[in-house]
């Protein structure tokens, strides 16, 4: 896709892309410099195979000697280019509406995904994104080209958190679309039916895909630290309620509690990397907790 996509967007849109591109850069290229030696990045591996350059790739992956002898670009590719195709379910539902901070879960989740998308299209690893509520919303299929990466932030920068989730459906059908193994990155609040969503990621893991899962939680549905009386407007069919808070504070976090734990117990199970991120925490975690589940998938394949 190139840059003439554009023209067939609304102009919040453009600049919801534009901001996501800016932040995912920094964000990114601000990780990458803190990082000292990696077991990942700028190491080379094997080499595989030549493929044709197509605009949108990185020029220092041209191998001049083929060129000197055919007069046509080639693109070198390595064991690493031919190894991940990482699949991002960004989760846009309207439960990710809420926000109590300067920023909404679903922004949040956006900003992780655009970070995520740049950081493996700058490593040449092919991704691909899917976003969805009850049903999938959009569809980018997966790529490694540079270019890619401005259809991957339309995908986010169309989309407006609406209807309930239907997990099972959404993580069966990403299973069935994904005809090779590869990894599949769920960002999402996980507001949703729990045995839909156990058996969804039990379905991905018996595909032969290695599941990665960003919860993301506002501090408020971590902490519940309201006081007063208080309204809580119902999302995704919910209802609504006026209450005393501090009377409910006991109950409520001893159920969120209950359901971290039942959903860190299936994810260690089927062998699922499950990280909690809140909307306050600097997007580093989200960056760094991937980058250590990318090492670790590399050690346990090389032993």
């Amino acid at each position: 896709m190139t840059q003439d996509y554009r023209r067939f967007l609304r102009p919040e849109e453009i600049s919801r892309i534009s901001r996501l591109e800016i932040k995912a850069r920094h964000i990114v290229e601000g990780f990458l410099s803190g990082l000292h030696r990696s077991p990942y990045f700028g190491q080379s591996v094997e080499f595989v195979q030549h493929r044709e350059y197509t605009p949108g790739d990185d020029v220092r992956r041209i191998d001049w000697k083929v060129w000197s002898k055919t007069d046509k670009y080639y693109i070198k590719q390595y064991e690493e280019d031919t190894n991940l195709r990482t699949t991002i379910l960004v989760d846009a539902s309207e439960s990710m509406l809420f926000g109590s901070g300067a920023i909404t879960k679903y922004e949040y989740a956006c900003t992780i995904a655009a970070a995520l998308s740049y950081l493996l299209l700058r490593q040449q690893d092919s991704v691909g994104m899917v976003v969805f509520d009850d049903t999938i919303r959009k569809r980018v299929q997966t790529s490694s080209k540079q270019l890619h990466l401005h259809a991957l932030l339309a995908a986010l920068a169309a989309e407006d958190p609406k209807k309930k989730t239907d997990m099972y459906d959404i993580l069966r059908r990403t299973a069935e679309n994904k005809s090779r193994k590869g990894m599949v990155v769920l960002i999402s609040d996980l507001f949703a039916d729990r045995d839909s969503l156990f058996r969804g990621l039990k379905l991905l893991r018996h595909r032969g895909h290695d599941v990665l899962i960003l919860h993301v939680m506002d501090d408020e549905e971590l902490d519940f630290s309201y006081a007063g009386t208080t309204k809580f407007e119902g999302m995704e069919e919910a209802g609504d309620l006026v209450c005393d808070p501090r009377s409910l504070r006991e109950g409520y976090m001893k159920a969120v509690g209950q359901f971290l734990d039942d959903v860190r117990r299936h994810c260690a199970k089927n062998v699922v990397d499950y990280q909690t991120i809140r909307t306050s925490e600097h997007l580093d975690a989200a960056l760094a907790h991937y980058m250590n589940h990318r090492i670790g998938m590399r050690q346990s394949v090389r032993n």
